[in-house]
């Protein structure tokens, strides 16, 4: 009779060396998308409350800060914008000297090998912090995606290396590409908020960007966090009418829906580690209840691990600094 052989997995964790020679998923700067807050005026560096270590900054103080981060081997950023005047159509969002326009010039002219994203939606521009055109309470889809696709290109028109609609209306992919080819810009990829959920998480972000709803939420447009494969449906949609990187949001309550979409589409799948994931593991940390940087870790290991080829995440200059101190 065969002896029953004792299977030893652990031969492979007890050394250090050898247990990084065979872990199968790695964190390195090529993985990081940093998102920055632009806002009017100089020599402004406004610490966001709900967000420790995260800033809204003017285009002077950014451009610095763009040399710090290329400096630190972080490849893109992704520019949200704080306009000084909303209006109830949101022109400061597509407006040729608007702030992410502005912004998106002075980094080109003072900052190389940076790649800049421009994050294309209207609720940081419209006075009443909706994603589109109101009639009423209710959202204009059509009207609202034409003035996206005007977005768009007014972002690509400045220097922007790829655009990110994070709207969620309908079909407005399809119609921020064919802006961009009408246009001349047929390299300018768009990576698409695919399946951005309606989240609880999304709290310090609302701050940083200073975009809260004035009634309702963003239910009628972003996705049922009880949803799954109607994520699938909006990915696939995207694909279709032509977004080149998908992304899901939030990241760390969505590792299946990563999952399953890198599954079902190998597209170049993003993943958003939102403000809420970022700021309770830094409120956790402060407390002493956590080793905030070993969790830090832990977690956009984890989103990396689900499928995601890149990460949108404020711990991006802490995980650089990270892996030059272990490397």
């Amino acid at each position: 009779m065969a002896e029953l052989n004792i299977k030893r997995h652990r031969r492979l964790r007890y050394n250090p060396i050898l247990r990084n020679m065979i872990r199968e998923t790695n964190l390195t700067k090529n993985d990081l998308i940093y998102p920055l807050f632009v806002v009017e005026g100089e020599n402004i560096k406004n610490p966001i409350k709900s967000m420790p270590g995260v800033f809204q900054m003017s285009i002077d103080t950014l451009v610095e800060e763009c040399k710090e981060i290329t400096n630190l081997g972080i490849p893109a950023i992704i520019l949200f914008g704080i306009p000084a005047h909303k209006d109830e159509v949101g022109s400061g969002a597509y407006a040729a000297d608007g702030i992410i326009q502005r912004a998106v010039r002075a980094i080109k002219k003072e900052v190389k090998n940076l790649f800049v994203i421009t994050d294309v939606c209207l609720c940081e521009y419209t006075s009443h912090g909706h994603c589109g055109v109101l009639n009423g309470e209710d959202i204009l889809n059509d009207e609202t995606v034409q003035l996206l696709a005007k977005e768009a290109v007014s972002h690509a028109e400045a220097g922007a290396d790829m655009i990110a609609p994070s709207d969620m209306m309908d079909g407005r992919v399809y119609a921020i590409r064919k802006a961009l080819d009408y246009k001349g810009f047929q390299k300018i990829p768009i990576m698409s908020y695919a399946a951005k959920y309606a989240s609880g998480y999304y709290g310090p972000f609302r701050d940083a960007a200073e975009s809260t709803p004035a009634f309702g939420d963003r239910r009628s447009h972003q996705m049922d966090i009880g949803n799954a494969n109607e994520a699938l449906k909006e990915v696939e949609t995207d694909i279709q009418e032509g977004a080149d990187i998908v992304m899901v949001k939030p990241a760390g309550a969505y590792l299946d829906i990563i999952y399953r979409v890198k599954n079902k589409f190998g597209l170049p799948t993003a993943a958003y580690q939102v403000s809420g994931e970022y700021s309770m593991i830094k409120a956790a940390a402060m407390n002493d209840w956590i080793d905030g940087e070993r969790v830090m870790i832990e977690s956009l290991t984890a989103i990396k691990r689900a499928g995601a080829d890149m990460i949108l995440t404020y711990f991006a200059k802490e995980v650089a600094a990270f892996i030059d101190k272990h490397q």
